[in-house]
């Protein structure tokens, strides 16, 4: 007699006195996963473990990563320019003394980068 399981298409593998499942999730998003989005896998798996599980099972923590990076990135494009624009830093002051814009630049990546990843990937 046949499993619910198998009558719907199901198979099984037997390892030992078991039969297991065959279970996939279905690969449905092929979109980039950055650096943003490896954070809030991080931040899923140890500390939202029921929704990492929960995204995971139902196939969408790929999309999800995705959109979290988009975000981020967006957030963190707009948040840099704002910055370098309240602090007068021009591609002028690029043409004129390199080293200086570049540790302003630097300095502004830093503060940002923690503002994005404590706004976008601990949400």
């Amino acid at each position: 007699m046949k499993t619910l399981f198998e009558q719907h298409g199901g198979t099984y593998t037997i390892q030992g006195d078991y039969r297991l499942p065959n279970l996939t999730v279905e690969e449905t998003n092929t979109r980039p996963i950055g650096v943003w989005g490896q954070r809030r896998l991080h931040y899923l798996k140890h500390h939202r473990k029921v929704l990492y599980y929960n995204l995971l099972t139902s196939g969408k923590l790929n999309s999800h990563l995705a959109d979290v990076e988009e975000q981020a990135q967006d957030l963190f494009s707009r948040l840099v320019k704002e910055h370098a624009e309240k602090e007068g830093i021009t591609e002028q002051l690029k043409a004129t003394d390199q080293m200086k814009w570049v540790q302003k630049m630097n300095n502004i990546r830093g503060r940002v980068i923690e503002t994005v990843y404590s706004n976008v990937v601990f949400v």
